[in-house]
């Protein structure tokens, strides 16, 4: 009986309501992935890429059934070690990333271990996420009564957990990471408790800026300015495509306007399952969402987004439930960095925004995301599972002790 009840104890602990979205985008990724490596003459072994990004799967719900027995005590003593052990294996990258990767990409950003390949950056996302969070918490508990100067000195603390982080991944080439990064400090700095009177005018100087650079790349001398301080040809490329995807449909602009036109051919319901029309290049990775797109049509699509809505949705749920500072600003971290793939994927999929390279979450192929995302899961499923434990209270006491 106390068997029993224990067992019903622990089920009661575990949101599925993060776990059956999961697992569906999964299972859609599967699929997808059959369709794209199967009409892909550059991929003979479908059967070996599916059966390796299954593996990743199982390595990943491993990563969250071990993760959700850690609590904040534990999660809270570890996060300096993680976020420093990120950083030196971000910079022993520089040295040892793979060549023709860098070649093919543009992007010095993984290594290579035989036929494996590994980003850390992916990894680094958490730690980086882990961190912030811990920053932000033992700053807000040491200064209870909030002055501006405190808030202050809360950025500088936050720049400074930033700043090597960016550094290293400016050093990679790897813009489209960088975004992931910038759109998870903002997320964390606006639930970090500054006051709006600092919030509103670095909102403002944000926007001005997102301003200034769309103003440079659509201009030759802007375009200067934005060469001599680092862009790259093939970012220019990028934009141009955005800008106008059929305005070299079989040079730059290629894969964008081949992702627009499988899309569209798709219609209301699609062409039906294993369908491939079109072809797009990467459609594993970056494009695969063109792969459900072209199958199952604006309903298919529609239904991708709405998963990842609940999943979200149950995040923030988890998150409103728990009495924890330091979980908050993790979940909100974590919660930034997955909305912010799917909103860059689908959006540069469908034209919205300019192609980055940016992975579609538990869909693409990439055993880095994947188990970077799971990590993530795991992290939201242990709050709800460590939550009767009360793990506040401990923590609280270290912070102030620190």
């Amino acid at each position: 009986m106390d068997k029993k009840r224990k067992r019903s104890n622990d089920d009661s602990r575990i949101d599925y309501g993060v776990i059956l979205p999961v697992f569906v985008l999964c299972l859609i990724g599967l699929l997808s992935l059959y369709v794209a490596l199967g009409h892909d003459p550059r991929n003979p072994n479908v059967f070996t890429s599916l059966s390796m990004q299954a593996l990743w799967y199982i390595v990943g719900a491993v990563a969250i059934i071990i993760i959700i027995h850690f609590n904040a005590k534990f999660i809270w003593k570890v996060t300096p070690f993680l976020y420093g052990l990120g950083l030196a294996v971000m910079l022993a990258l520089l040295r040892f990333y793979d060549p023709a990767l860098a070649a093919s990409t543009g992007s010095k950003n993984w290594f290579r271990f035989g036929s494996l390949t590994f980003q850390p950056a992916e990894l680094m996302k958490i730690a980086y996420i882990l961190m912030m969070a811990y920053v932000i918490t033992r700053h807000n508990v040491a200064h209870r009564v909030r002055s501006l100067r405190s808030d202050l000195k809360l950025i500088g603390k936050m720049f400074l957990v930033t700043i090597p982080v960016l550094g290293l991944i400016m050093a990679q080439n790897d813009f489209g990471t960088m975004l992931v990064f910038f759109a998870i400090f903002a997320g964390m700095f606006l639930m970090s408790g500054i006051s709006w009177i600092i919030i509103i005018p670095v909102m403002s100087l944000a926007v001005l800026l997102a301003g200034s650079v769309i103003f440079l790349v659509t201009t030759d001398s802007g375009r200067e300015v934005l060469s001599f301080i680092g862009f790259k040809n093939y970012q220019f490329s990028r934009i141009d495509s955005w800008l106008d995807p059929f305005h070299d449909p079989q040079g730059d602009s290629f894969q964008l306007a081949h992702s627009l036109m499988a899309i569209g051919s798709g219609g209301m319901f699609g062409k039906g399952y294993n369908v491939s029309s079109v072809y797009v290049p990467v459609r594993e990775s970056d494009m695969i969402f063109t792969v459900f797109g072209e199958n199952f049509g604006f309903v298919g699509g529609a239904l991708i987004i709405l998963l990842y809505f609940l999943l979200i949705y149950r995040m923030i749920r988890v998150s409103f439930d728990m009495n924890n500072e330091f979980y908050a600003y993790i979940s909100t971290g974590i919660i930034m960095m997955i909305l912010f793939h799917v909103f860059e994927n689908i959006g540069a999929n469908i034209g919205l925004l300019p192609l980055t390279g940016i992975p579609l979450p538990f869909i693409s192929q990439g055993g880095s995301s994947i188990i970077g995302n799971m990590i993530g899961v795991g992290l939201i499923l242990s709050m709800r599972y460590q939550s009767k434990k009360n793990p506040e209270i401990e923590l609280h006491r270290r912070a102030r002790r620190v």
